[in-house]
């Protein structure tokens, strides 16, 4: 008995056991190489596991059962993961200038000919708008970038 005539022997006496076998090596490959992808498929064999296990299925039906499964699971798994998605404890967080939309804040350095600066806890942001003096009110209306839109408050 050559070597892989021993291997096929060995992978059809594993049964339905084997589809637990591709999973575990869908499994490492997803900690090697996290993308979220592999996971589903490992949990696509593992089902077919389970199938296999219960009832006898001729290994054309099992790929089958296997394909399907695998391009099933992953809507699924989209679809569940928008809802436990939820709202962020910080929306705005890389988005920072959009957080600014709509509050009131005092200009740092007057607007001379529409930019002007303002000063946002540790930060100088650099402003547009109609001239205004230093130390006016000011609404930021929009944030394009690392500059804010604002109109006199």
């Amino acid at each position: 008995m050559n070597s892989t005539s021993w291997i096929l022997a060995w992978f059809a006496g594993l049964g339905g056991w084997i589809w637990f076998v591709i999973a575990a090596v869908f499994f490492a490959i997803e900690l090697l190489v996290p993308g979220v992808f592999m996971l589903w498929l490992g949990l696509a064999a593992i089902l077919v596991g389970i199938v296999t296990l219960t009832m006898v299925l001729s290994w054309q039906t099992q790929i089958i059962l296997f394909a399907v499964l695998a391009v099933v699971c992953i809507p699924v798994w989209r679809y569940f993961a928008r809802k436990v998605g939820g709202a962020a404890d910080r929306p705005f967080l890389n988005r920072r200038a959009e957080g600014y939309v709509g509050r009131v804040f005092t200009l740092d350095k007057p607007i001379v000919d529409g930019v002007g600066t303002i000063r946002i806890e540790d930060t100088v942001w650099r402003v547009s708008g109609p001239n205004l003096p230093a130390g006016s009110r000011v609404k930021v209306t929009r944030a394009d970038g690392a500059e804010l839109a604002v109109v006199s408050d």
